[in-house]
């Protein structure tokens, strides 16, 4: 009995749902990619060639499909020649030599040191003023405080906003942040911010709020049913400050901030491991997209510094 596409097609999600427990979303993206291809190539899936897979992505191009596209749409068919070859319904993957378009990293969208200033110095003038209600001025303080500690520590947004109470009441000089797999870093503190998160929480403490026991172990606490601020929440009013100092807000964001920490301490001569080690990157290549910025600081440095540079200033006597 031969195997139709559209029942490997089948057979191939029903697998991705028992099997790894993929999301709806998840199974209506691959069905969508391996409907286009069952549609665009006339071959059957259990008896077609390399070649015929090469050609359907040849197509693509064609289209105009973005790279990030045609390789998500390549993922999704080495994932269906996979299953059939293992279930055996193929005794061989047509799928193993196709290589994926390569695609450009985009160089992160960074703040200058001038704009980051703008940004906390405005947000730190708001926390100062005394608010209409004590809502209004944790409000206020929050957004000090979450923009101080990003731009002094590099955090990612979630490890940020779900930083424990007891991080504002420590005496060293290094905040202990659990990451993504669960590996847990050490992250310098400025005094600066130290103080920022204390002032703070006396004043939650001051005002009662927010209130709930669920609000209770977080640093930024929420009424909501997390218990904690929301990255959402966030991104929100820093825009909104953003656009009120005359920053770009569409170009604004925690995470632009966080690139901003990382592409400032380059500029300044840090080293890229240690950059690495504070992102929590696992892997230097990660790292990696800030390579540009040590391009420029190389150049400069021959510039001013090589005998021959238009630009060579010698040491005076």
């Amino acid at each position: 009995m031969t195997l139709a596409n559209h029942q490997a097609i089948h057979l191939f999600l029903d697998s991705l749902s028992a099997e790894k427990g993929a999301s709806g979303n998840t199974l209506d993206a691959y069905q969508r990619d391996l409907e286009d291809l069952n549609e665009t190539m006339p071959e059957k899936f259990e008896t077609c060639a390399t070649e015929d897979l090469r050609t359907y992505i040849g197509e693509l191009s064609e289209r105009g499909l973005a790279a990030s596209s045609v390789a998500r749409k390549i993922s999704s068919i080495r994932q269906l020649f996979r299953f059939l070859y293992r279930d055996g319904y193929r005794t061989d993957d047509p799928s193993t030599a196709l290589k994926a378009p390569k695609r450009a990293r985009p160089l992160p969208k960074i703040l200058t040191v001038q704009e980051v200033d703008r940004l906390i110095e405005a947000a730190r003038f708001n926390a100062s003023l005394e608010g209409p209600t004590p809502k209004r001025q944790v409000r206020a303080m929050r957004l000090y405080v979450l923009l101080e500690l990003l731009y002094a520590t590099g955090l990612r947004v979630s490890e940020l906003v779900t930083l424990p109470a007891s991080a504002a009441h420590m005496d060293g000089q290094f905040l202990s942040v659990v990451g993504k797999g669960n590996k847990e870093r050490l992250v310098p503190l400025s005094d600066r911010a130290k103080e920022a998160m204390r002032s703070y929480r006396a004043m939650l403490k001051a005002t009662g709020l927010p209130q709930g026991l669920n609000a209770q172990p977080w640093l930024f606490p929420s009424s909501g049913e997390d218990g904690h601020y929301t990255r959402q929440a966030f991104a929100r009013e820093m825009k909104a400050l953003a656009a009120g100092v005359g920053l770009d807000a569409g170009s604004v964001s925690p995470h632009v901030l966080r690139h901003a920490f990382a592409s400032h301490l380059l500029q300044n001569g840090a080293n890229l491991r240690a950059v690495q080690k504070l992102l929590g990157h696992s892997d230097i290549s990660t790292t990696q997209i800030y390579t540009h910025i040590l391009d420029e600081r190389l150049i400069e440095l021959v510039q001013h510094h090589h005998p021959l540079s238009d630009d060579f200033e010698p040491d005076a006597d």
